[in-house]
């Protein structure tokens, strides 16, 4: 939920049934054609430039006048050859010193890979309270990834309110499965989800401007000891 990268069903062992689930369209409809239409997509990267011109035509398009496997493209470009995966406010991301993360030579390969591992996936596009409900069961396994505390908007605005943060923990509090959220460690936090078990984990930020990373520490929050 808030699928975001994904990065952890990318990583894990397949299990016998999955779902991922983010109510950001663009990302969704980037997910759902690589498992569906992955050689067209890449045929419409394959002469790309890595261009700050071609970043400012992508960005200046309306998605909507788009195709699905046009929509997939503009949105999975402006995240790999942006600043920071960004999904709104996006700056083309250069600098002296390192190679653009949009490795042209690499993106079959990439791709294919999250092709195949998404084959077997349901990919869902609906508000978090409702998919919660609709596939609880005690087998059900829920890792939740939303906005930082504090930077609601950068998924984009109003898809999540700060507000969200209450309703998730009440959401959460009546499931018959278990779960786990990762978000930053902010007092307000910790606050709002004290009845439950907090586990802290450190990680690095990328620094904007610079090759610098910041190591900080985050929050692993669940109903269960993991």
């Amino acid at each position: 939920m808030f699928a975001g990268a994904a990065w952890l069903l990318f990583k894990k062992e397949e299990s016998k049934v999955e779902i991922i689930n983010d109510i950001n369209k663009d990302l969704v409809t980037l997910y759902r054609v690589i498992q569906h239409h992955l050689e067209e997509f890449i045929r419409y990267l394959k002469w790309i430039l890595v261009a700050r011109e071609e970043f400012s035509r992508f960005k200046a398009e309306n998605p909507d006048t788009l195709t699905d496997i046009q929509r997939a493209v503009r949105f999975y470009y402006l995240l790999r050859a942006g600043y920071g995966a960004k999904v709104v406010g996006q700056t083309f991301n250069i600098g002296p010193t390192r190679p653009s993360s949009l490795n042209l030579l690499r993106i079959e390969e990439e791709l294919s890979e999250a092709h195949l591992r998404l084959s077997r996936v349901y990919i869902e596009n609906m508000h978090y309270q409702k998919l919660i409900e609709r596939f609880d069961r005690p087998e059900t396994f829920f890792y939740i990834d939303p906005p930082y505390y504090g930077n609601e908007n950068d998924y984009g605005e109003g898809i999540f309110n700060r507000e969200d943060f209450a309703r998730l923990r009440d959401v959460l509090a009546g499931i018959q499965g278990r779960f786990i959220v990762s978000i930053n460690d902010v007092r307000e936090i910790r606050e709002l989800f004290k009845d439950y078990s907090i586990e802290e984990v450190t990680t690095s930020y990328k620094m904007p401007g610079a090759n610098k990373q910041k190591k900080v520490t985050e929050l692993l929050v669940g109903n269960y000891v993991p």
